[in-house]
């Protein structure tokens, strides 16, 4: 773990994110939303650490060896300040700029896009944090095109950049509004979409092309019920095809006989994701042909972003739930996916805003549409932020609770040093049982403690 607190103070990206006049959008703040007292930030600040993982993780044909926790720090003009956290992760959210650029510089480009906004909020005022990042995130995303030299940057690029920012944003308003639990902070606009308290949640472990078949029988020993395989290995699409079909073929010999009481067959339910790297419908197809084949179609409850954003396949025709994922950037982009036949949507507060999640649950929510919450592999205190939404969430069907993927203890070499940067780190519902976290009302009552200071990073910044 390393910090680098001088960053930011001899990097050329500082000059960018301060001093700009903060431009208001053209859209008036929708009134449900504007329940708060105005705050003017009156200082900003933020630092970031380098959290090392157990072994390369490999998703979208690449591999992660680190993932930067950064942290923004806004203050108010009445003395009160508040941090966010963010886990970044530069290979999900776009993948080209990953490639093309070394790990560390990747996350340098994210991390300057964070400070650029934390600069254009300096001495700015908002009532609600909504409006505020509808506000912010798209010159955030502007900025990013230029840095990153890309016309066609992805805008889960700059909403990740922002997740901590959004985040102290948040618990800013709820200090200075004298709110002290998730319930009341959210907006009564969004309220319908977020309106259950679920005793259990399941956690879905992450099962990345180099997870160990023996690992993930453990898994399956220890109770986890709800499986997320990553598909869409590198390689061409044919050799992409062949390993998917390879690993699918061997983790069902492997668990395919396990049981559970949370389904209605009593058999395990498969989550694959794909992030966008099967180029066309027949060759998704010839992946469930071969699931058929081996007795496993059946138990595949979901393939999460099965193509790329640009293909726009219809999808009536496939006999899956296809869930949207990074091309649901926006709540607009999500109503565009629900018209071509997406039938869920993975939810990322972690990754795209709590702000914005809202917004997209809301969408969801008015069409019908269930929502499950997905990981970004982030630390053990945003796994709360995730979990207060996941929570909070209609009954996925055929599931009958809220779903919430967690994979950071599967990947972090430091996990259980992060997890003693919980303020609560010993409470009951931070542990998963037998497959679940199992929420009480201690949970509800300390929102899963993100409303309390974590002393350690708390510490990143001087008194």
């Amino acid at each position: 773990m390393v910090t680098r607190r001088d960053f930011i103070k001899t990097s050329a990206f500082a000059a960018a994110g301060t001093g700009l006049a903060f431009h208001p959008s053209q859209e008036p703040p929708q009134k449900e939303n504007s329940i708060g007292k105005m705050i003017t930030i009156a200082d900003v600040d933020s630092d970031f650490e380098r959290e090392p993982l157990l072994r390369p993780f490999g998703f979208k044909g690449g591999y992660m060896r680190e993932i930067w926790q950064t942290v923004a720090r806004l203050q108010s003009s009445s003395g009160v300040a508040k941090t966010g956290l963010c886990s970044q992760s530069v290979l999900w959210s776009d993948a080209r700029v990953f490639a093309s650029h070394s790990e560390s510089g990747g996350n340098a480009l994210m991390y300057a896009m964070t400070e650029y906004g934390l600069g254009l909020l300096k001495g700015h005022s908002y009532s609600d944090p909504v409006t505020l990042l509808d506000e912010l995130w798209p010159q955030v995303y502007e900025y990013g095109k230029k840095i990153c030299a890309t016309n066609d940057l992805r805008q889960t690029f700059a909403l990740n950049a922002l997740v901590g920012v959004d985040n102290a944003a948040w618990l800013l308003y709820a200090a200075e509004n004298n709110i002290t639990d998730f319930d009341r902070m959210i907006p009564d606009l969004y309220k319908p979409a977020l309106s259950h308290h679920h005793s259990k949640v399941a956690c879905i472990p992450l099962m990345a092309y180099t997870v160990p078949v023996n690992e993930i029988r453990a898994a399956v020993h220890e109770g986890f019920f709800f499986i997320k395989i990553k598909i869409g290995q590198p390689g061409t699409q044919q050799e992409m095809l062949e390993k998917d079909m390879a690993r699918l073929t061997e983790i069902h010999q492997a668990i395919g006989n396990a049981r559970t009481f949370f389904t209605g067959n009593g058999k395990l339910p498969y989550y694959f994701d794909a992030n966008g790297r099967y180029e066309s419908k027949d060759t998704l197809m010839r992946l469930l042909d071969h699931a058929k084949k081996i007795s496993a179609f059946d138990q595949i409850a979901i393939i999460e972003e099965p193509f790329a954003e640009d293909l726009e396949p219809d999808l009536s025709d496939i006999p899956v739930r296809i869930a949207a994922d990074e091309s649901a950037h926006t709540d607009k982009d999500v109503l565009k996916c629900i018209q071509m036949g997406y039938k869920a949507v993975a939810l990322k507060a972690i990754a795209k805003t709590l702000s914005m999640t809202m917004k997209i649950a809301l969408v969801a929510h008015e069409h019908g549409i269930p929502c499950f919450c997905a990981d970004l592999t982030v630390n053990p205190i945003l796994v709360e932020w995730n979990k207060n939404i996941a929570a909070r969430l209609s009954p996925f069907p055929g599931i009958g609770i809220g779903l919430l993927e967690t994979n950071g203890h599967q990947n972090y070499r430091n996990w259980e040093t992060m997890r003693g940067y919980h303020p609560y780190e010993n409470a009951s519902w931070t542990l998963a049982k037998n497959g679940v976290f199992e929420l009480d009302d201690d949970f509800y009552i300390k929102s899963g403690g993100i409303f309390m200071p974590s002393s350690h990073y708390e510490d990143m910044f001087p008194k």
